[in-house]
């Protein structure tokens, strides 16, 4: 007869303490449906199709190896392009072939190919305010003799006026005018004035440092400058190939006329074919000063309409790894919190149930172990038999036991003398069953709560190693990995915002996930100081 599993009440109790937090539960919920989504990440991120239909045959190459001679007769058992399959002449001529991919067609070690993102170039269009230049020659009288460019200063024209008469300019520019014109050094001079009159805007009057010359000059040189414009009204534009503005870039060019628009459209498609010059460009009588940037196929590529996260600098989708990385850091991260604390919990409760001579010379081993450079050790293993997980693993289970066996081996020493260890000795019950069957379930309160913070520590740990160029082998996912990329690209933002807003999820995710399991283990969660 099999029997009927009985709920045990002090968990029950615990599970109800835990639910009761709202921030712990929906964490739990969140990450354990980011895990369930890593686990079947070849479902959502593959260069591999989930089903497909070939010469009336059913296929389900995400499942199964195919080699190419399957497809192509061409004697080569090498792996499948499905993506060139797919464009292939045998292929498009079947009337029933088709592929079904996944929501994401690519995989974490797939080198995007650069012409499939010719389309993603973009023409960044910068509009930078561009202050009007003049120049004036004046003579001896303040009358301008020669102007060039000077019509936006002087509406109604320049040639001919005087210019103390229509600006109010200090006596000081004049005397420098007057300097000039007698041949005499003299240095730069720089003043600011607000005309009242024609254009009405301050201007900012300048003229170069000068040096005698072998005759008198007839006029001198006199440089207007607009003043007064607000370098933070910069505007950027995007502009793809086929023309079409980038979203979000569309306000600026809302407000502009058809003629701006098709000279700025101009401009971007010959930036794509060749570089250009900033050019000036006149909206609504203010002078712009436009530059072309072009965003080239190169790698590591910003985000774009088909890699949502970019690329990274090996032509791999940033979001593929992203994925299959969290599902390698989550599993290296329970394996280890397993495994390590098993080990734990079996070398300190063998010391503190036994005691004696036993538990001293275990002590001492302990601390002697707890003194080897963890970092050298596995440098010298992974140089000798290779970087792999299982390697990793090992490695880090070696070192990371020594913590949990001292809280074990605290909770045994205090329980070998309680009362219903003593009786279960006295009924001839084996010592591994009094372990492991009375004591052990009444010890697991330093496993439940320290499990979640063991496994942030793994997870920051694999990373780090990662990011060090000690972790597991390429072209392995890794957060770290894609850190340590940033690290020589750092003007590619998205290979460091993207991984660190990963790898601060998971880990703020099971830190609240501990705060709720350390609350339900709490036994007087309500009590207070009288």
């Amino acid at each position: 007869m099999v029997k009927r599993l009985r709920k045990n009440p002090l968990a029950s109790k615990r599970w109800s303490r835990f639910r009761r937090r709202r921030a712990p539960l929906a964490s739990l919920i969140a990450l354990s449906c980011l895990f369930a989504v890593s686990l079947v990440a070849e479902l959502v991120c593959n260069d591999r199709p989930l089903l497909m239909r070939f010469e009336g045959e059913w296929l389900v190459p995400f499942l199964r190896f195919y080699p190419e001679d399957r497809f192509t007769g061409s004697g080569r058992f090498t792996r499948t392009d499905y993506k060139q399959l797919e464009m292939s002449d045998r292929f498009q001529s079947g009337p029933g072939n088709w592929m079904l991919w996944p929501p994401v067609p690519y995989g974490p070690n797939e080198i995007i190919d650069p012409a499939t993102l010719r389309n993603e170039e973009k023409v960044a269009l910068i509009l930078t305010p561009a202050p009007r230049v003049a120049s004036l020659d004046v003579d001896g009288n303040g009358r301008i003799v020669r102007s060039v460019a000077a019509d936006y200063f002087f509406p109604e024209g320049a040639e001919g006026r005087i210019l103390p008469e229509v600006w109010p300019v200090p006596d000081a520019l004049m005397e420098a005018v007057q300097t000039r014109l007698k041949n005499q050094p003299a240095e730069p001079l720089e003043l600011q004035v607000n005309p009242q009159s024609d254009s009405g805007v301050a201007v900012t009057i300048s003229m170069t440092e000068y040096h005698p010359r072998s005759r008198e000059p007839r006029s001198a040189r006199i440089t207007l400058r607009e003043d007064g414009l607000d370098a933070g009204k910069r505007q950027t534009i995007l502009v793809y190939r086929d023309g079409r503005v980038v979203p979000g870039t569309e306000s600026f060019w809302a407000g502009l006329s058809e003629e701006v628009r098709s000279g700025l459209l101009a401009t971007a498609g010959a930036r794509f074919e060749a570089a250009v010059y900033p050019e000036p460009v006149d909206i609504a009588g203010q002078a712009w000063s436009v530059q072309a940037v072009l965003n080239d196929v190169q790698f590591p590529f910003p985000p774009s309409r088909r890699h949502w996260l970019g690329i990274d600098a090996a032509g791999r989708d940033v979001f593929a790894r992203i994925l299959y990385g969290m599902r390698i850091a989550v599993l290296f991260g329970v394996s280890l919190v397993v495994t390590t604390m098993a080990l734990g919990t079996l070398l300190g409760g063998l010391q503190g149930y036994y005691g004696g001579a036993l538990d001293l010379i275990g002590q001492r081993v302990v601390e002697i172990w707890s003194t080897l450079p963890f970092l050298y050790v596995m440098i010298l293993l992974g140089s000798v038999y290779g970087r792999s997980f299982g390697l990793l693993l090992f490695c880090y289970a070696l070192f990371n036991w020594i913590g949990i066996s001292m809280y074990m081996r605290a909770e045994f020493l205090r329980l070998r003398k309680r009362s219903f260890v003593e009786a279960a000795q006295c009924l001839g019950i084996p010592a591994p069953a009094i372990m492991f069957r009375h004591i052990l379930p009444n010890a697991m309160i330093p496993l439940i709560t320290f499990l979640p913070f063991m496994l942030i520590g793994a997870i920051g740990a694999l990373t780090a190693l990662d990011y060090l160029g000690f972790g597991l082998p390429p072209p392995t996912p890794s957060w770290g990995e894609l850190l340590h990329q940033a690290q020589s690209f750092r003007w590619a933002w998205w290979l460091i915002l993207y991984p660190s807003l990963a790898l601060f999820a998971v880990m703020i995710l099971v830190t609240l996930i501990g705060e709720g399991i350390r609350d339900a283990f709490d036994p007087k969660p309500y009590s207070r100081m009288e």
